[in-house]
């Protein structure tokens, strides 16, 4: 990877970080209104899967989706008009939080229900069978989702009939509440997937360049063999599993302890190391970051709300 895009995937992982920061802030101050989940912690991972992919290959991902918006080429105004519901955002105000999504983009959604996008993941890349071409569906999901019949009926339908579906599980060691270790029989979750004898591996999901190159290894197996791979990100949320979360079941020194391999300051030392970036440039891109959280703020909170109408619009296809 050269010099121009390791610096873009340092832009993305830090705009992700201030725009779920910058969201939090309103979250509390009433402005933005359901359910939201927060990336904090977790930015390598999109980052680096979405910058392995290629343009025509399919992304599709749970509900904690703002950051998988942001690496597909959502821009950060339309993420903050879709958190305060307004027109101008991506889902045009009518799927919040939750439901991030451009197909133009390949950005297939973020899915409110655990596990319910994973058999829509298989039904995409059946799609593409048919269609006769290579692309891969890439489908994220977090730990708790492989504990569902879903998980199960999409990956063994995958694997029967030889789709090409990248399937990443976001190993942040809770489910909602509960570790790992108390709700799976098995603590490494790649595991799950030798049940269908399925080729998988597990990385560092707080190291960028790791994710992007298992990634990239990983597609090209879906792509070359016509058939499923299940890769296994660990990694870890800073904040609750949403933001009514009391944070009760797990310690301070616990998350303290996680925040000193933050991904962004991994990949940071990695670059200044390397020689690819000095420490300034980094700053510079920091502070371009800031205000470009700024202006999407300012976008959001200026941007008309819904018409009462639109209602009804985006509800069934017009023919």
């Amino acid at each position: 990877m050269n010099k121009k895009d390791q610096l873009e995937l340092y832009h993305q992982m830090v705009l992700i970080r201030r725009v779920e920061e910058r969201g939090a802030e309103l979250y509390q101050q009433g402005k933005i209104g359901g359910f939201m989940h927060l990336y904090i912690g977790q930015e390598a991972v999109s980052t680096g899967i979405v910058a392995a992919r290629e343009p025509r290959d399919r992304v599709i991902t749970a509900y904690r989706d703002h950051g998988v918006a942001i690496n597909c080429g959502i821009p950060a105004n339309q993420v903050m008009a879709e958190l305060l519901g307004k027109a101008t955002g991506t889902s045009k105000g009518k799927g919040g939080s939750m439901h991030m999504a451009d197909t133009s983009k390949n950005m297939w959604g973020g899915h409110a229900i655990v596990g319910g996008h994973l058999p829509i993941a298989s039904g995409l890349a059946l799609g593409d069978q048919y269609a006769g071409n290579d692309n891969v569906t890439i489908c994220m999901f977090g730990d708790g989702a492989t504990n569902i019949g879903y998980f199960h009926e999409a990956l063994n339908l995958a694997k029967t009939w030889g789709l090409r579906v990248l399937w990443i599980c976001e190993n942040n060691i809770y489910g909602m509440g509960t570790s790992v270790e108390r709700a799976s029989a098995v603590h490494e979750i790649r595991q799950k997937a030798e049940g269908y004898g399925m080729k998988n591996s597990r990385v560092d999901g707080m190291d960028v360049m790791k994710v992007y190159e298992a990634t990239k290894e990983a597609i090209e197996y879906v792509r070359k063999n016509s058939e499923p791979y299940f890769l296994e990100c660990t990694t870890y949320r800073y904040r609750g599993h949403s933001m009514g979360d009391p944070e009760r079941y797990r310690k301070q020194e616990e998350v303290k302890k996680w925040e000193e391999s933050d991904p962004i300051g991994i990949f940071r030392r990695q670059l200044i190391e390397g020689k690819i970036a000095n420490a300034k440039a980094l700053d510079d891109i920091e502070a371009q970051v800031m205000d470009e959280v700024a202006k999407a703020v300012e976008f959001a909170e200026t941007s008309p709300e819904p018409a009462l109408e639109d209602l009804f619009t985006d509800v069934y296809v017009e023919n």
